[in-house]
């Protein structure tokens, strides 16, 4: 009986540095996820100022969804075509923060200084405030859903 409660012990105990060591490891991942992620958002935002399609359906899932400043949903098609249109002329992105919610989903919150083209259609909000929810497929990390919402000059 001693016997097994040594190899008890002994697995116990080289459980607990496993233990020990994967949290360290975690952490740098972390890290790594967070700087892609960061640069994901940024790459976004950059393609729909170069009107580049094609790298916003790389970025996005195919069920992705937006909710505009204005509060209405919009899906892939219309925000993949609303870069091609060029209804974004500039964006400075500020404040990016990562938040893991488990190890395929991160949310990324950022602000952002959005100048759009002109016309009853192109009107947004100057300022405003995002929130991404990023998932992983596969080893790709891609955009499912986005908020904006409009800031107001007391913020």
């Amino acid at each position: 009986m001693k016997f097994f409660a040594g190899v008890a012990f002994a697995f116990l105990a080289a459980l607990t540095s496993v233990a020990q060591v994967n949290p360290a490891s975690g952490v740098a991942n972390s890290h790594l996820v967070h700087q892609s992620l960061i640069a994901q958002t940024q790459a976004v935002a950059g393609a729909q100022k170069a009107k580049d399609a094609e790298a916003l359906k790389r970025l996005l899932t195919e069920d992705f969804e937006q909710v505009g400043s204005e509060g209405k949903l919009h899906d892939k098609e219309e925000f993949v075509g609303d870069a091609k249109d060029g209804k974004l002329k500039d964006v400075m992105l500020y404040n990016l923060q990562s938040l893991p919610v488990s190890d395929a989903v991160t949310i990324v919150t950022y602000d952002a200084v959005i100048h759009m083209t002109e016309g009853d259609e192109g009107l947004a909000p100057r300022y405003q405030h995002f929130s991404d929810v990023w998932v992983k497929q596969g080893e790709q990390w891609r955009l499912r859903f986005q908020q904006a919402t409009a800031r107001r000059p007391i913020d």
